[in-house]
């Protein structure tokens, strides 16, 4: 174990000095795409301008035989765009594999300046994470680097869940960590070949009434992910980084998708990830607050006063929990509305309108 007060030197000679807090950053998507895919690099431009983080993929979707390219593609893609307040990230190969080192030597040397965060996929434990932090340092003191990049890990094996907690506080380059439901599903032999999303065989059942068990039974789809993303949630909040939703592999099913990404917002997540453009918009709008929400939070911060004691809002209770409570919505919804003129406006609009 590390000791605290070396917890944020430089892991090498001449590496930037480590981050003491994440920068937080609208992250509502994190948009996909491969970036060895020449159709997909010319629309690079124009989808970053509607983008919070755009990332380009080098692992899963990448078939072995166009790792290189993939990797190429992002160099020249990174080097030749103007990414303006879109952050760019990366998902580099599984620590396991037999390009992960070229991935990150060619990526930090070549385009570090121009990234943010790197994704580390499979993540077993927080030994995955000392080993990336160590290298990285080395590479940033070799490309003369004066900003650190950050990691981010997707916890998609049993053993990653078990130690959750250690990922997140493993190192001070952490910016959060995203669930990988398929590859996790996959670790745990969980009986569901979905990306994401429920089940309709995971479900509760209504009880009898009188002797018939079979008629008049409702039954309610249940979440197969709720444990995970609420774990994964605490271990973030816990150590100052970002949790997020993964994948939802059913693009057609925009309601579905939406309903997932509104259960991991309601959670405490941040943002998901977009697999196609139409999940785009799907995302920005789940994890935006909405304007009345904003505007309700708002006026219980007003009437609240110093933010102790306890008051009556229509026939509500609110006390200094509800301020704090309110406090997320509205510091989230002022922190999109800095670069959302759109969105600025809807949550002006609605505030006044709560208030006449």
């Amino acid at each position: 174990m590390r000791s605290p007060k070396d917890f944020f030197a430089p892991l090498a000679v001449g590496a930037p000095q480590p981050p003491r807090q994440i920068p937080v950053r609208p992250s509502r998507m994190i948009h996909f795409f491969d970036p060895g895919n020449e159709k997909m690099a010319a629309k690079v431009p124009d989808i970053a301008k509607k983008t919070d983080v755009l990332l380009g993929n080098l692992e899963d979707a990448v078939r072995a035989d166009r790792k290189e390219a993939a990797r190429a593609g992002l160099v020249s893609i990174a080097k030749a765009t103007d990414f303006g307040r879109t952050q760019l990230w990366t998902r580099v190969n599984s620590l396991d594999s037999p390009w992960v080192l070229d991935d990150l030597i060619t990526l930090v040397t070549e385009i570090g300046d121009k990234l943010d965060v790197i994704m580390v996929p499979k993540v077993e434990g927080a030994q995955d994470i000392h080993y990336v932090d160590r290298l990285l340092a080395q590479l940033e003191a070799r490309a003369g680097l004066t900003k650190p990049l950050l990691v981010h890990a997707i916890l998609e094996t049993a053993s990653g869940v078990a130690n959750v907690e250690e990922i997140a506080s493993a190192s001070p380059r952490m910016q959060g960590i995203s669930l990988g439901p398929a590859d996790l599903a996959a670790s745990r032999r969980m009986k569901t070949t979905r990306v994401g999303g429920g089940h309709p065989g995971y479900l509760v059942r209504t009880d009898p009434v009188g002797e018939d068990l079979t008629e008049g039974r409702t039954t309610y789809q249940q979440d197969l992910w709720h444990y995970t993303v609420a774990r994964m949630v605490d271990a973030c909040a816990m150590n100052g980084i970002l949790p997020y939703y993964g994948p939802f592999g059913d693009i057609r099913d925009v309601v579905a998708c939406e309903d997932q990404f509104r259960n991991a917002f309601l959670l405490g997540c941040v943002g998901a990830w977009s697999l196609h453009p139409v999940q785009i918009d799907i995302a920005k709008k789940v994890f935006s607050p909405a304007p009345a929400d904003v505007a309700w939070a708002r006026r219980v911060i007003a009437e609240m006063g110093d933010g102790t004691g306890a008051v009556m809002i229509d026939g509500k209770m609110q006390d200094d929990a509800s301020v704090k409570q309110c406090r997320v919505v509205v510091e989230l919804a002022d922190e999109l509305a800095a670069t959302d003129p759109e969105l600025a406006a809807a949550y002006d609009a609605a505030t006044k309108e709560i208030q006449s």
